[in-house]
């Protein structure tokens, strides 16, 4: 007499049905990629919703077979995290969206893509490596929210009546900040603190209710911005770096 929960077990642990899945999940992902196309709709609209019905019935056989391997104790099935993701993003797409609602049924198809970490372990990995960060990354955030503040608020003060438009405001200069350490363009700001917003090129003084008063400062002007790409980009970069990479390790211990 067959075994049925030995067999599933089989199955499921079988490497050709990992290899299936993530074919499928992959499947899904083109699928809702092709939804966003109004002439693919209109063409193969039914068929796309066909494969869309069909891939979301693997998906619950697929969970049903892990049930069934878990027996005689299948609620066992919910104690690993993973498991529980891939129930929660098959269970939502069952949710009757309909009319107005469905693309929000769409969204929640796009969620099915997700469930490649769930399946390829190294990803699994990477994902546990970034949640045990998080604990550090808040207080990596707190030291660089502390670094935008002060350089917001002394940019305001030297900056904001020469340049009112990137430092006409705390917040307008926090913003300009973070386009800084994105390193967008960031020395066309630069040089138009240095050298005057009479002098630079390119620079709309124009924007109503905005006061411009033109204010040359080469030296102070290149040491602010180099000194907060220095610490902003160079330095928390690497910090940010070295925390995911502490949980890198970490994880890895404990695999």
């Amino acid at each position: 007499m067959v075994n049925i929960p030995d067999f599933c077990r089989r199955i499921v642990e079988a490497p050709w049905f990992t290899g299936f899945i993530i074919t499928v999940i992959v499947f899904a992902g083109i699928l809702v990629g092709m939804e966003t196309s109004v002439s693919l709709m209109a063409e193969l609209g039914s068929t796309i919703e066909v494969l869309n019905n069909i891939v979301l019935y693997i998906f619950v056989a697929e969970i049903v077979l892990k049930m069934t391997a878990a027996a005689p104790k299948p609620w066992r099935f919910f104690c690993d995290g993973w498991n529980v993701f891939d129930f929660l993003i098959v269970a939502i797409c069952f949710v009757p969206f309909g009319g107005g609602f469905a693309p929000v049924l769409r969204l929640f198809r796009l969620f099915r893509t997700l469930r490649l970490v769930s399946v390829i372990p190294r990803l699994q990995l990477i994902v546990s490596a970034l949640l045990r960060c998080l604990p550090s990354m808040f207080y990596v955030s707190i030291l660089l929210f502390l670094v935008f503040y002060i350089y917001a608020v002394a940019g305001t003060m030297l900056f904001g009546a020469n340049d009112p438009v990137h430092f006409g405001g705390l917040w307008t200069s926090m913003l300009s900040l973070f386009r800084v350490v994105t390193l967008e363009d960031w020395t066309d700001v630069m040089y138009l603190q240095m050298f005057g917003s009479d002098v630079y090129e390119g620079y709309n003084q124009s924007i109503e209710g905005q006061t411009v008063v033109p204010k040359a400062q080469p030296f102070l002007g290149a040491f602010y911005f180099v000194s907060f790409v220095l610490v902003g980009t160079m330095i928390m970069l690497n910090l940010v770096i070295g925390v995911i990479i502490n949980g890198m390790d970490e994880a890895q211990k404990e695999v």
